[in-house]
């Protein structure tokens, strides 16, 4: 019966068994006590570059937008506050021609020869008015007119007649020629269309 041992000269041959790696991909587990692998300085360098550079560019982006916002918002508060100017512009208008038309007729009321300039002016506007001219007034500044005027309206062929309807404080000069309206509403739409406002006298 033989011997269930080897020879002596097949035992220099074999290698003691290791046991495999259970890696899927094959590769054998780091040796007990081997230190891990670290990042080099140029993979740092890459990664701090790479980090810096999508901050930056998430920062700037965002600055963008919040100056397009900015900038929106300028631009409304611009516009509101020229709005805001125009409307308090117009208003402070507005209110000076109420005062004006007011105090003008307050005027009026108080003084009334202050019409006799105005009659004079329109007169002096048409001087060539020798064969006929008629001066139309309210009845209470004809009144006036003769007293203080009278030595103009003796004139051949003039003629002082009163009319309810011309509001005290102007006139009216017809001619043959043609007719001079110096009604206090005339005058004062002719001065708001001066500053490009259209208004009545009696609004």
């Amino acid at each position: 019966m033989s011997s269930p041992l080897l020879p002596r000269e097949h035992l220099a041959a074999l290698k003691p068994w290791e046991l495999d790696s259970f890696d899927p991909a094959g590769r054998r587990a780091p040796a007990a006590g081997a230190a891990p692998q670290l990042p080099t300085a140029g993979q740092i360098e890459r990664l701090h570059q790479q980090a810096h550079e999508e901050g930056y560019a998430a920062g700037y982006k965002e600055g963008r937008e919040a100056a397009a916002r900015l900038q929106q918002l300028a631009a409304g508060l611009d516009l509101a506050l020229r709005q805001f100017d125009e409307r308090a512009a117009e208003d402070v208008l507005t209110l000076s021609l109420t005062v004006a038309k007011q105090m003008l007729r307050e005027a009026l009321k108080l003084k009334p020869e202050l019409v006799l300039p105005c009659v004079q002016e329109a007169l002096r506007a048409l001087p060539q008015a020798r064969d006929g001219l008629l001066l139309v007034m309210h009845p209470a500044d004809a009144a006036l007119a003769r007293e203080h005027l009278g030595e103009h309206l003796r004139r051949p062929g003039w003629q002082l007649v009163e009319d309810a309807r011309v509001a005290r404080g102007g006139c009216r000069v017809e001619t043959a020629g043609g007719e001079l309206d110096a009604t206090l509403e005339t005058r004062w739409r002719e001065v708001l269309a001066v500053i490009g406002r259209t208004e009545g006298w009696l609004e």
